[in-house]
């Protein structure tokens, strides 16, 4: 119901709007404060690059923060990388993770990208905090912050957003009404759009999910989607409509289709039921952090990367390698 009201729909959005508008008027005075300095931001010794999004639900952020990531790292850069930690409830902040660091503690999303870059990650509800936890354990040369474009506590020396490049800002709205957390004037004022899937307007980056072979999640095996029986696929991302589209454009046969919350804290009996011995559970690699620990046999993970064009990608990375060796 709320993606229909986002979408333009339906006129129930009518109903939201005066909580819109309160939504609106306070983002506007928080960002106001800090532009006045009535709030103290914090600036790191180190470059800091946020990779955000202006509305809510899934728009391929935390791939495009692990293709920066490892395309720093491939440069000789030491990055690291902080996360507010969304669904992750952490006896202590900030948390530095490591490689016992459980989902339910710092969130998945952080996990994820800790497991598949290997870069120092950090997650705190107050940024500022995560950075300098990184930054007392190893030198860095950069910081990127995976969300945080309306967490102006934090300074930033470079701001990337990814928009939806099919729903782009549905009706426009702010929250609850709508799915914005600023409204589209915002990118005028940040060094970088990309669009994730869609057709990319004047000024913007595509880019596009890119699918791996499926890895099962016990043993690690690989194999082409579309050679796994009878699969029951999986999501609780902000938008599984695009895994689900994803897995029919690599021919996978699909005999149902179940769509989680994002964030979603799974347990083994809920999804060991959703499938037979004969069939294969296959799911998204954000929700295959959460399961390995009760993972079967018969569990499977679509691993998918961002990919760029390789001239726009260049010209990106080079203006962030431009802050780095100042």
């Amino acid at each position: 119901m709320i993606e229909r009201i986002w979408s333009g729909g339906s006129l129930l959005y009518l109903a939201l709007l005066p909580f819109s508008w309160l939504y609106g008027l306070l983002s506007w005075l928080i960002r106001l404060s800090y532009r006045c300095g009535l709030r103290k931001s914090w600036r790191a010794p180190v470059p800091v690059v946020v990779v955000g999004n202006l509305t809510a639900g899934g728009n391929g952020k935390t791939p495009m923060v692990i293709w920066l990531v490892e395309h720093l790292q491939q440069r000789g850069y030491r990055v690291g990388v902080v996360s507010r930690g969304y669904g992750g409830k952490s006896a202590v902040y900030p948390l530095v993770l490591n490689q016992n660091t459980s989902t339910r503690e710092a969130g998945d999303e952080p996990v994820l990208i800790y497991q598949r870059t290997g870069a120092p990650v950090a997650i705190a509800p107050k940024r500022a905090e995560a950075v300098q936890a990184l930054l007392q354990q190893q030198p860095l040369d950069a910081i990127i912050t995976d969300d945080g474009l309306q967490h102006y506590a934090l300074q930033r020396d470079f701001e990337l957003v990814v928009i939806d490049g099919v729903r782009r800002f549905g009706n426009g709205w702010w929250l609850p009404a709508g799915p914005m957390r600023e409204r589209a004037a915002r990118l005028g004022s940040v060094d970088a759009c990309v669009a994730n899937g869609g057709v990319a307007q004047a000024g913007e980056i595509a880019m596009r999910l890119q699918a791996r072979d499926a890895v099962n999640l016990l043993s690690g095996e690989r194999r082409a989607a579309a050679e796994l029986p009878r699969v029951v696929a999986m999501a609780g991302i902000g938008h599984p409509p695009r895994f689900f589209a994803t897995l029919e454009k690599l021919n996978v046969e699909v005999v149902q289709e179940v769509a989680f919350a994002d964030h979603q804290e799974y347990q083994q009996p809920q999804l060991t039921g959703l499938v037979t011995a004969e069939q294969t559970l296959l799911m998204t690699e954000k929700d295959a952090v959460k399961c390995r620990a009760f993972a079967q046999p018969n569990w499977w993970y679509l691993p998918v990367d961002a990919v760029l064009p390789s001239a726009q990608a260049e010209q990106l990375l080079q203006d962030i390698e431009s802050l780095l060796t100042k």
